[in-house]
Protein backbone atom coordinates (compact mmCIF):
# COMPACT_ATOMS: atom_id res chain seq x y z
CA UNK A 1 0.00 0.00 0.00
CA UNK A 2 0.93 3.56 -0.98
CA UNK A 3 -0.53 5.75 1.02
CA UNK A 4 -0.29 10.07 -0.08
CA UNK A 5 -0.92 12.03 3.33
CA UNK A 6 -2.58 15.59 2.07
CA UNK A 7 -1.21 18.67 4.44
CA UNK A 8 0.46 16.72 6.77
CA UNK A 9 1.89 20.34 7.59
CA UNK A 10 0.41 23.48 7.92
CA UNK A 11 2.13 26.58 6.16
CA UNK A 12 3.40 28.08 9.26
CA UNK A 13 4.70 24.75 9.96
CA UNK A 14 6.37 24.41 6.41
CA UNK A 15 7.62 27.79 7.28
CA UNK A 16 9.07 27.54 10.59
CA UNK A 17 10.78 24.28 9.21
CA UNK A 18 12.63 25.88 6.40
CA UNK A 19 13.68 28.70 8.57
CA UNK A 20 15.28 26.08 10.91
CA UNK A 21 17.17 23.88 8.00
CA UNK A 22 17.85 27.66 6.39
CA UNK A 23 20.58 28.08 8.67
CA UNK A 24 21.25 24.37 9.08
CA UNK A 25 24.86 22.38 8.32
CA UNK A 26 24.36 20.26 5.91
CA UNK A 27 27.08 17.36 4.42
CA UNK A 28 27.48 14.50 1.97
CA UNK A 29 24.40 12.08 2.23
CA UNK A 30 26.89 8.81 1.09
CA UNK A 31 27.18 9.01 5.43
CA UNK A 32 23.98 7.97 5.75
CA UNK A 33 23.63 5.80 3.18
CA UNK A 34 24.47 1.93 3.40
CA UNK A 35 26.99 0.60 2.18
CA UNK A 36 25.78 -0.50 -1.23
CA UNK A 37 23.48 2.72 -1.59
CA UNK A 38 26.42 4.88 -1.59
CA UNK A 39 27.55 4.36 -4.97
CA UNK A 40 23.81 5.63 -6.01
CA UNK A 41 23.29 8.45 -3.39
CA UNK A 42 23.87 12.02 -4.94
CA UNK A 43 22.54 14.88 -2.05
CA UNK A 44 23.31 16.62 0.87
CA UNK A 45 21.86 15.75 4.45
CA UNK A 46 21.58 18.17 7.44
CA UNK A 47 23.62 17.30 10.66
CA UNK A 48 21.37 15.34 13.03
CA UNK A 49 23.26 17.01 15.94
CA UNK A 50 22.46 20.32 14.62
CA UNK A 51 20.29 21.62 17.52
CA UNK A 52 17.91 23.19 14.77
CA UNK A 53 17.93 20.36 13.03
CA UNK A 54 16.77 18.52 15.92
CA UNK A 55 13.97 20.90 16.67
CA UNK A 56 13.01 20.45 13.39
CA UNK A 57 12.89 16.69 13.29
CA UNK A 58 11.11 17.25 16.33
CA UNK A 59 8.37 18.77 14.28
CA UNK A 60 7.53 16.75 11.74
CA UNK A 61 8.26 13.87 14.18
CA UNK A 62 5.01 14.53 15.92
CA UNK A 63 2.81 15.78 12.91
CA UNK A 64 3.45 12.45 11.97
CA UNK A 65 2.41 10.82 15.29
CA UNK A 66 -0.49 12.97 15.74
CA UNK A 67 -2.47 12.47 12.16
CA UNK A 68 -5.28 9.83 12.77
CA UNK A 69 -4.45 8.46 9.13
CA UNK A 70 -0.58 7.80 9.33
CA UNK A 71 -1.47 6.27 12.81
CA UNK A 72 -4.43 4.01 11.18
CA UNK A 73 -2.00 3.03 8.03
CA UNK A 74 1.30 2.69 9.66
CA UNK A 75 -0.28 1.10 12.97
CA UNK A 76 3.63 2.72 14.43
CA UNK A 77 5.33 1.06 17.00
CA UNK A 78 8.68 2.82 16.89
CA UNK A 79 9.76 5.73 14.23
CA UNK A 80 13.46 6.34 13.28
CA UNK A 81 15.31 9.94 13.97
CA UNK A 82 13.93 12.05 10.96
CA UNK A 83 16.47 13.26 8.25
CA UNK A 84 16.55 15.76 6.35
CA UNK A 85 17.97 15.81 2.15
CA UNK A 86 17.89 18.35 -0.38
CA UNK A 87 18.81 17.80 -3.75
CA UNK A 88 20.17 20.25 -6.33
CA UNK A 89 22.26 20.84 -9.46
CA UNK A 90 21.18 17.26 -10.26
CA UNK A 91 21.20 15.59 -6.65
CA UNK A 92 19.87 12.32 -7.45
CA UNK A 93 19.82 8.92 -5.26
CA UNK A 94 19.77 5.63 -7.67
CA UNK A 95 18.06 2.84 -7.38
CA UNK A 96 18.21 1.00 -3.85
CA UNK A 97 16.57 -0.99 -1.25
CA UNK A 98 16.30 0.79 2.41
CA UNK A 99 18.03 -1.60 5.00
CA UNK A 100 15.87 -3.76 6.73
CA UNK A 101 17.28 -2.51 10.08
CA UNK A 102 18.19 0.65 11.36
CA UNK A 103 19.92 2.05 14.97
CA UNK A 104 21.93 -1.14 15.20
CA UNK A 105 24.19 1.11 17.86
CA UNK A 106 21.36 2.69 19.77
CA UNK A 107 20.59 1.81 22.79
CA UNK A 108 17.29 1.45 22.29
CA UNK A 109 17.85 -1.44 20.27
CA UNK A 110 17.63 -1.62 16.20
CA UNK A 111 14.11 -0.61 14.13
CA UNK A 112 12.63 -3.12 12.16
CA UNK A 113 11.72 -0.16 8.56
CA UNK A 114 8.73 -1.89 8.01
CA UNK A 115 7.52 1.52 5.98
CA UNK A 116 9.23 4.21 4.72
CA UNK A 117 7.83 8.32 4.69
CA UNK A 118 8.82 10.93 2.67
CA UNK A 119 7.59 14.45 3.70
CA UNK A 120 8.08 16.81 0.70
CA UNK A 121 9.19 20.71 2.14
CA UNK A 122 9.47 21.79 -0.84
CA UNK A 123 6.86 22.43 -3.75
CA UNK A 124 6.45 20.75 -7.39
CA UNK A 125 6.89 24.13 -8.99
CA UNK A 126 10.41 24.49 -6.58
CA UNK A 127 12.43 22.35 -8.70
CA UNK A 128 12.56 20.31 -12.15
CA UNK A 129 12.94 16.09 -12.02
CA UNK A 130 13.31 14.75 -8.46
CA UNK A 131 10.44 12.61 -8.84
CA UNK A 132 9.82 9.67 -6.35
CA UNK A 133 9.87 6.89 -8.27
CA UNK A 134 8.76 3.66 -6.68
CA UNK A 135 9.07 -0.08 -8.06
CA UNK A 136 6.10 -2.87 -8.39
CA UNK A 137 5.06 -5.38 -10.04
CA UNK A 138 3.07 -3.50 -12.37
CA UNK A 139 5.91 -1.11 -13.04
CA UNK A 140 6.68 2.18 -11.53
CA UNK A 141 4.85 4.87 -9.87
CA UNK A 142 6.47 8.60 -9.84
CA UNK A 143 5.22 11.04 -6.97
CA UNK A 144 5.93 14.49 -6.49
CA UNK A 145 3.66 15.87 -3.79
CA UNK A 146 2.51 19.44 -2.84
CA UNK A 147 4.98 21.08 -0.12
CA UNK A 148 3.41 19.47 3.66
CA UNK A 149 2.10 16.35 2.03
CA UNK A 150 3.99 13.05 3.19
CA UNK A 151 3.95 9.51 1.10
CA UNK A 152 4.16 6.05 3.47
CA UNK A 153 5.29 3.24 1.21
CA UNK A 154 6.37 0.15 1.73
CA UNK A 155 10.19 -0.24 2.58
CA UNK A 156 10.49 -3.12 0.67
CA UNK A 157 11.15 -1.93 -2.04
CA UNK A 158 13.26 -0.73 -4.49
CA UNK A 159 13.25 3.05 -5.39
CA UNK A 160 14.85 6.12 -6.41
CA UNK A 161 14.99 9.77 -6.35
CA UNK A 162 15.24 11.08 -10.47
CA UNK A 163 17.91 14.18 -10.64
CA UNK A 164 17.20 17.38 -9.89
CA UNK A 165 17.81 19.15 -13.58
CA UNK A 166 16.95 22.98 -12.09
CA UNK A 167 16.29 24.48 -8.29
CA UNK A 168 16.05 22.32 -5.03
CA UNK A 169 14.58 19.49 -3.38
CA UNK A 170 13.87 19.55 -0.08
CA UNK A 171 12.29 16.75 2.07
CA UNK A 172 12.16 15.15 5.34
CA UNK A 173 12.62 11.30 5.65
CA UNK A 174 11.98 8.23 8.46
CA UNK A 175 11.17 4.54 8.18
CA UNK A 176 9.01 2.83 10.78
CA UNK A 177 8.45 -0.09 12.68
CA UNK A 178 4.74 -1.44 12.95
CA UNK A 179 3.06 -3.29 15.73
CA UNK A 180 1.95 -5.42 12.84
CA UNK A 181 4.89 -6.38 10.37
CA UNK A 182 2.82 -8.07 7.45
CA UNK A 183 1.65 -5.47 4.90
CA UNK A 184 -1.61 -7.41 3.88
CA UNK A 185 -2.23 -7.61 7.80
CA UNK A 186 -2.05 -3.70 8.33
CA UNK A 187 -3.90 -3.23 4.68
CA UNK A 188 -6.61 -5.36 6.10
CA UNK A 189 -7.02 -3.26 9.64
CA UNK A 190 -6.61 -0.28 7.66
CA UNK A 191 -9.74 -1.16 5.03
CA UNK A 192 -11.93 -2.15 8.68
CA UNK A 193 -10.81 0.66 10.68
CA UNK A 194 -12.00 3.03 7.27
CA UNK A 195 -15.12 0.68 7.30
CA UNK A 196 -15.96 0.91 10.87
CA UNK A 197 -15.30 4.78 10.91
CA UNK A 198 -17.75 5.44 7.69
CA UNK A 199 -20.42 3.05 9.27
CA UNK A 200 -20.15 4.62 12.70
CA UNK A 201 -20.51 8.24 11.03
CA UNK A 202 -23.54 7.00 8.45
CA UNK A 203 -25.64 4.90 11.03
CA UNK A 204 -24.22 5.66 14.78
CA UNK A 205 -23.42 2.46 16.94
CA UNK A 206 -25.60 -0.23 15.68
CA UNK A 207 -24.68 -3.72 15.07
CA UNK A 208 -23.18 -3.15 11.94
CA UNK A 209 -20.43 -1.04 13.50
CA UNK A 210 -19.94 -3.47 16.41
CA UNK A 211 -19.05 -6.60 14.44
CA UNK A 212 -16.58 -4.15 12.56
CA UNK A 213 -15.14 -3.43 15.52
CA UNK A 214 -15.07 -6.58 16.82
CA UNK A 215 -13.09 -7.59 13.79
CA UNK A 216 -10.83 -5.10 13.64
CA UNK A 217 -9.94 -5.63 17.22
CA UNK A 218 -9.80 -9.15 17.27
CA UNK A 219 -7.39 -9.06 14.44
CA UNK A 220 -5.42 -6.83 15.91
CA UNK A 221 -4.81 -8.30 19.07
CA UNK A 222 -3.92 -11.43 16.72
CA UNK A 223 -1.24 -9.94 14.51
CA UNK A 224 0.01 -7.09 16.64
CA UNK A 225 3.92 -7.55 18.35
CA UNK A 226 4.22 -5.41 21.87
Amino acid sequence: MILPIAGLLEDATLARLRALLAGARFGDGRRSAGWAARGVKANEQAAPADPAVQEAAGIVSAALLGHALFRAAALPRRLRPVLFARYAGEGAYGTHMDDALMGLADPAGPVRTDLSVTVFLAGPDDYEGGELVIEGVGGEAEYKLPAGCALVYPATTLHRVAPVTAGERLVAVTWAQSLVREAAARETLFDLDRARRAVFAREGDGETFRLLAKTHANLLRRWAET
